[in-house]
């Protein structure tokens, strides 16, 4: 019997993640248009193509596992218990079977968990982002530099809004740049990588389009909540908002509010280990 594993060089125990990974630096490297058309190499990407069918199908691959154990355990001479019409012998099978069809799915549903973590971790800050600018824009708050409670007080607060605005930066820069490492690709890295063995996570976006979401978005929401404002010509008369036009509260609050929604993210979600 032909031994699915070995063709993908992977192990009984490897994830889909793993077995997807394996199949597409060997699809790469053995892909006839890569080699010329070569007979040998097209009967070895069709043997992969074959092997990666099955194993990246949870229940084809129980089913190609049960198969896999019954002629491993028969060429062992110890074959019996699975081939045996005995009913403890048939139960003790579909308990086998049972139990590796669950380790499979329980494997699954952790990659998507752990990915849909990891897209979360990207997509709360940079919304929580957009928002802040756009509330901003249309409220024009002028706190920072007023003062509404007593000199000494006030330069305590401030002092803590500027902590908590450079600790708030840092964390979205890392947000952000880990977003690009994660979730975007450029054109060199995929070319070195059909050229090579080298393995890609599977990426969404291009790094410049992502860019251009990140930049766009900000500027954008920022401009929108601006017209928003003057252009329903709201005024306070506390002063404390709806300035007459930008303030220096326009780039601390944005920030600060994307650390607070980004703590009470990962308070209420419990992140895979």
């Amino acid at each position: 019997m032909v031994n699915y594993y070995d063709i993908l060089n992977v192990s009984q125990e490897a994830s889909g993640t793993e077995i997807k990974s394996a199949y597409r630096r060997l699809a790469r490297k053995l892909h006839p248009d890569k080699n010329n058309g070569s007979e040998e190499t097209a009967l070895k990407f069709a043997a992969i193509a074959e092997a990666y069918e099955t194993l990246g199908n949870p229940r084809e691959r129980v089913k190609y596992d049960r198969r896999l154990a019954e002629v491993t355990q028969s060429a062992n001479g110890n074959g019996q218990v699975f081939t045996s019409d005995n009913k403890y012998s048939k139960r003790w099978r579909q308990m086998v079977y049972e139990k590796r069809f669950n380790e499979i799915i329980d494997k699954m549903i952790l990659e998507e968990r752990m990915e849909s973590v990891a897209l979360q971790r990207f997509i709360f800050p940079l919304v929580a982002l957009f928002v802040a600018l756009l509330f901003v824009g249309i409220v024009r708050p002028n706190i920072f530099l007023s003062q509404p409670f007593g000199e000494l007080t006030w330069v305590l607060i401030r002092i803590a809004i500027v902590a908590l605005f450079a600790v708030g930066v840092l964390h979205l820069i890392g947000r952000m740049r880990e977003a690009l490492e994660r979730f975007s690709y450029d054109d060199d890295e995929i070319h070195e990588s059909v050229l090579d063995d080298n393995e890609l996570p599977q990426r969404y976006w291009s790094r410049y389009s992502l860019l251009i979401i990140m930049v766009a978005g900000t500027f954008g929401c920022l401009g929108i909540g601006y017209a928003i404002g003057f252009g329903f010509h709201l005024t306070s008369q506390y002063g404390y908002l709806f300035a007459d036009g930008p303030t220096v509260d326009v780039i601390l609050f944005p920030p600060i509010f994307v650390l607070l929604v980004d703590a009470v993210h990962k308070v209420t979600l419990q992140e895979p280990r």
